[in-house]
């Protein structure tokens, strides 16, 4: 998988990633309940995190030719996040490799994302061949000011006719830009790959589902877990998931996030026992 929900876009406003316009009527809801809204918008920044490391991960490795059992057709043509970043394959010949994806002190690519830092995959094998698994950390890694942490394990689930990967990760950090403010997350993700499977070194026509489960932890030690309820689509040539549903649970009441009936746009809602939805915009 190469782009999955990766053009998932930055955004401006207060949080930087999501801005929730908030009802008048909002007030009525308790506080747990807004922790809840804020927890979600923070798990989903996370999320998008996650995603753009993922298409780092795999533009390096078909750059490298480390993808495996690689068709010819195509060509990696589009605009791409490693194009500013130092790429370097250790050792030459034979599995295990390991991969360092170096950003130095700041990268800016073609839709505009700073990052800096450096990610390093280790990966068990091409990461086409079923069964391979590639494990990824990260060195003072920071996209937009947001600095990320954590281990991010792929497993590659395929079977003969179908494209998949589960995705795990453990001790997720996020800390924002100024710096006073992180929280930590977990999520077991899986993700098959529903549309350009035929041509792997072009981009623009792939697209993914994701299903699974995981969870956000403020400083203050609350935490939310959240599950997939219908599975969430992303086509690359969309700046956003198009449609599927979350859940975040929280003491007595959830929250549903809505990424709409399929059509390409910023717009995402947060419902929460019966209140009024909450706008979410995506970029």
């Amino acid at each position: 998988m190469k782009k999955v929900l990766s053009t998932f876009t930055l955004i401006t406003g207060c949080a930087l990633l999501f801005t929730a316009c908030k009802k008048d009527d909002s007030s009525a809801m308790s506080d747990d309940m807004e922790k809840t809204v804020e927890m979600s918008e923070n798990k989903a920044i996370a999320d998008y995190l996650t995603e753009d490391v993922h298409q780092i991960m795999m533009e390096a490795a078909a750059d490298e030719d480390l993808m495996g059992n690689r068709p010819s057709v195509g060509t990696l043509t589009e605009a791409r996040i490693t194009s500013c970043a130092t790429v370097t394959v250790t050792p030459l010949v034979g599995f295990p490799k390991t991969v360092l994806i170096d950003f130095g002190t700041g990268c800016t690519d073609p839709r505009g994302i700073t990052r800096s830092g450096s990610i390093t995959v280790v990966i068990s094998d091409s990461l086409r061949r079923p069964g391979s698994q590639s494990v990824m950390t990260f060195q003072n890694y920071f996209v937009q000011g947001f600095k990320k942490e954590g281990t991010i394990t792929w497993t590659n689930t395929s079977i003969p006719g179908r494209k998949s990967w589960s995705r795990e990760v453990v001790n997720g950090k996020i800390t924002i830009p100024s710096g006073t403010r992180f929280w930590m997350h977990e999520s077991m993700r899986d993700v098959e790959q529903v549309a350009g499977v035929q041509t792997p070194r072009l981009i623009l026509d792939d697209a993914f589902v994701t299903t699974g489960y995981g969870s956000v932890t403020n400083p203050g030690n609350i935490t939310r877990t959240d599950t997939i309820v219908t599975p969430l689509h992303k086509a690359v040539s969309c700046d956003n998931i198009d449609r599927g549903t979350v859940r975040f649970t929280g003491p007595n009441h959830v929250a549903l996030l809505d990424f709409g009936n399929g059509t390409c746009d910023r717009i995402a809602t947060i419902s929460i026992n019966g209140f009024p939805p909450r706008t979410i915009l995506l970029r």
